[in-house]
């Protein structure tokens, strides 16, 4: 007798135009390569988004390992074991500075219920051989880093940025501001909030109102620029910051707080829950559900019937 059977098969569809009109074209270092008859182009055989060639884990991964405090070199080498292969260190440093712009470009959209406290400090970076002051502002309640800035000064000015760009992303105001004794914080803050928040100069280590969450933070920072490398200019040295706030308030969970991330002390629901989603951000807006699922994008499962001659 006759039966019919279903049976799937793995079809190959481009990742640019998803046509089915694809053929084999060579390999690179191991990795298939097709090209496609309809839009005329080519693509690896992997997970890697239309037009990159390595799949966005591993892109995460690598922007993960440099954030945790490896260095260049170091992350080349846990690359080389965990996939056979290490990218290089100037594409290493691009990952790093690309992703690092997209992700606080993403996160930076939505508005922070912050607590009634703020502190802020400034620190000494060293830049391409020169010393820049780095300005950072943070929830006292949840220790979510709000703002980061970059000046070769210490000026009313510099403070008005900061406290701008913290405000910004703020739903409200905070009731208090701690600061170090620092001449431009005074009319700075004044500037920026008016009546609304009382700046509150810190009386050292001891006393009950000072700026101890701030300077272990900047702590934290000094011991990350140990193993940073290749900090060209204040911009690069911005964008790593952005990427360093984001790990720090969305990726990273904190024993202080229970092992939670700062994000989550107050409530707020991320789009990107690591370094691998961030991977898949392309023109500053998530890509679609379909280039989010595991299976590769450029294999779709075809069911068809085959009909089988039987006694």
């Amino acid at each position: 007798m006759n039966m019919t059977v279903e049976q799937t098969l793995k079809v190959i569809r481009c990742k640019f135009c998803q046509g089915e009109a694809v053929v084999r074209f060579g390999s690179y270092k191991g990795i298939p390569r097709y090209w496609c008859k309809s839009c005329r182009r080519k693509f690896a055989g992997n997970d890697a988004l239309p037009g990159r060639k390595i799949p966005p884990e591993r892109v995460g991964a690598a922007v993960a390992m440099y954030y945790k405090g490896l260095s260049y070199k170091d992350i080349q080498e846990q690359m080389g074991q965990m996939y056979g292969r290490a990218p290089s260190k100037s594409t290493l440093y691009a990952w790093v500075t690309q992703y690092s712009k997209l992700a606080g470009e993403q996160l930076d959209r939505q508005r922070i219920p912050t607590g009634t406290t703020w502190v802020a400090d400034e620190m000494v970076l060293r830049i391409d051989g020169k010393n820049v002051w780095l300005f950072d502002i943070m929830d006292a309640k949840s220790r979510y880093f709000l703002a980061s800035y970059v000046t070769p000064n210490r000026t009313i000015g510099d403070v008005q940025v900061v406290f701008r760009q913290a405000l910004e992303r703020a739903e409200k105001p905070p009731r208090f501001i701690v600061t170090d004794r620092l001449k431009a914080y005074p009319e700075g803050i004044e500037s920026i909030f008016g009546a609304e928040a009382r700046h509150v100069q810190s009386g050292g280590i001891r006393a009950k109102i000072n700026n101890n969450l701030v300077e272990r933070l900047q702590g934290t920072v000094r011991e990350r620029t140990k193993v940073m490398r290749g900090l060209q200019n204040r911009e690069t040295a911005q964008a790593f910051l952005d990427g360093w706030r984001v790990d720090y308030n969305y990726f990273r969970p904190h024993e202080s707080l229970g092992n939670r991330t700062p994000a989550s002390v107050l409530g707020i629901e991320s789009p990107l829950k690591d370094w691998g989603q961030v991977a898949r951000l392309e023109d500053k807006t998530l890509r679609t559900d379909t280039a989010l699922k595991a299976e590769p994008s450029y294999l779709r499962d075809r069911t068809f019937r085959v009909r089988r001659g039987g006694i």
